[in-house]
């Protein structure tokens, strides 16, 4: 399989449901539409796509469902982190046999490993594919952070763990990454109201929660940045804040979800427990900003 850049602007797709089950139907036309408004990358099934409550035969068909309906038009880099190395190594063997493009290991949550288990742990998922590895690292929902150096030894034992989605919340993340390792680690910023700073300091994109909505707007946002062309960039970036911010009022992806269906991009905003509606006060705030943005 040819190698192509994950870089510049990655949707983390959200799954849509329909009286509990996947709308497939409604996750193809997402991705055909994430494609035709020029969207650099895809994610199915990362914590935007609900992976935490997809049944274990869900989250491998909308992998492939996301690999079928983008026909090779963009990469497809499925999420196959787990808590557990074991379903970690299963996921991500059968998406590489499906023919994903690249894999996103979230840190394992809960279980909070050493330093040495995140390596042993990334390393045994490492063995049983030679697709480009994205390492993500958010210890606001894992509780602990990926060590930059332990990025170090897997990138150094490994050639294909070549990326890192941070969602720290720093900058500084970003100086440090950069500092250890240059051009050999790509950094994607998990956060869209950080795309810009990240960028600024090395980072090479997003993967972003945003586009969902907006991804000709991201797309342009991460297509600036990556020209340097920081003074458009900024402009596009104030203005796209309040949104940012908004789509975060509560936990992702519920507002996500309440702004694609206010829109008609899906047809419900429903989310699977122990996720539920948006309270109405931010309902409002959601509303409000997208009005203001003309959505």
């Amino acid at each position: 399989m040819k190698l192509r850049p994950l870089t510049g602007a990655i949707t983390a797709l959200v799954t849509p449901f329909k009286n509990g089950a996947v709308a497939f139907d409604e996750f193809r036309q997402l991705v055909e539409f994430q494609i035709k408004s020029g969207i650099h990358g895809l994610v199915p099934v990362g914590t935007t796509g609900e992976s935490p409550t997809l049944s274990y035969e869900e989250h491998m068909d909308v992998i492939r469902a996301a690999i079928d309906a983008a026909r090779k038009r963009v990469p497809v880099i499925a999420g196959t982190g787990s808590n557990s190395t074991r379903e970690a190594v299963e996921f991500t063997r059968l998406a590489h046999e499906a023919g994903a493009d690249a894999v996103l290991l979230v840190a394992p949550y809960y279980n909070k490993p050493s330093q040495e288990g995140l390596f042993r742990h990334f390393s045994e998922i490492a063995e049983v594919t030679s697709r480009p590895i994205v390492l993500y690292s958010i210890p606001g929902r894992c509780g602990i952070e990926i060590g930059v150096p332990v990025v170090e030894r897997l990138r150094a034992k490994y050639p294909h763990v070549r990326y890192i989605k941070e969602a720290g919340g720093t900058v500084d993340r970003v100086d440090q990454l950069k500092r250890a390792l240059g051009r050999d680690i790509t950094v994607l910023s998990g956060d869209d109201s950080l795309t810009l700073p990240f960028m600024a300091v090395g980072a090479e994109g997003v993967i972003s929660v945003a586009s969902n909505l907006i991804p000709r707007e991201i797309a342009k946002l991460a297509t600036l940045a990556l020209a340097d062309n920081y003074a458009q960039a900024a402009k596009l970036h104030r203005r796209l804040y309040p949104l940012f911010k908004a789509l975060f009022v509560e936990p992702n992806p519920v507002p996500v979800k309440a702004a694609m269906a206010r829109a008609g991009l899906i047809t419900s905003a429903e989310v699977r427990s122990p996720l539920c509606d948006m309270a109405p006060a931010n309902e409002k705030l959601l509303a409000d900003v997208l009005k203001e943005l003309g959505k």
